[in-house]
């Protein structure tokens, strides 16, 4: 496994107004990709915030980065518009569907199917160590597994092991702060065997 990335610049994007959080609506995060990650975290899809500013989990009050540093995987707390410096950690992040939408619930069955057919064509061309899905629900939807629960899965997707998460939104209130860690956590430790 790669060692914990150890630098921050607080180089936050301006707040995005209501103006342009409306026409963030389908717009695209550019996936943060490449050969030899260790993990590669798959949000279920951008929100508008993340589309006006085009950075992934770039909403104020989306617990991913801070998870991110307190489980172990970087060394300092990043800002979303340091995403590209996950890399060099060997860490990546894509989404199940690329579209941005005011919130998970605004996507249909057929697209998460859709998305998880891209998504494993991604994982099998880049081959990360893991990919790590953060969203049980979407797992469940996109991949036809109704019993799944969090944690390591019993299947590979593209040939990579699969690792699902609660998803790191400020909406998911069944995870506090420290049960994000601790799963993430899990994650980080298996990734360094």
């Amino acid at each position: 496994m790669h060692a914990p990335l150890a630098m921050t610049t607080d180089r936050r994007p301006p707040r995005p107004g209501k103006a342009e959080l409306a026409a963030a609506e389908g717009r695209t995060v550019p996936d943060l990709i490449g050969p030899g990650l260790d993990v590669l975290f798959c949000g279920i899809n951008p929100g508008l915030w993340s589309g006006a500013v085009g950075h992934h989990f770039a909403r104020p009050g989306n617990r991913f980065w801070p998870v991110l540093h307190r489980a172990g995987f970087t060394a300092t707390q990043l800002d979303p518009a340091d995403e590209r410096e996950l890399l060099a950690a060997g860490l990546g992040i894509t989404n199940v569907v690329e579209r941005a939408t005011a919130g998970a619930a605004d996507l249909t069955r057929a697209e998460l199917v859709a998305g998880a057919a891209v998504l494993a064509a991604k994982v099998a061309e880049h081959q990360p160590r893991f990919l790590a899905v953060l969203g049980i629900g979407a797992w469940r939807t996109a991949f036809a597994r109704p019993r799944a629960v969090v944690g390591r899965q019993p299947e590979t997707v593209g040939g990579s092991a699969v690792w699902v998460l609660p998803n790191p939104s400020g909406l998911n209130a069944h995870y506090q702060l420290d049960d994000l860690v601790r799963e993430f956590a899990a994650l980080r430790e298996a990734a360094r065997d």
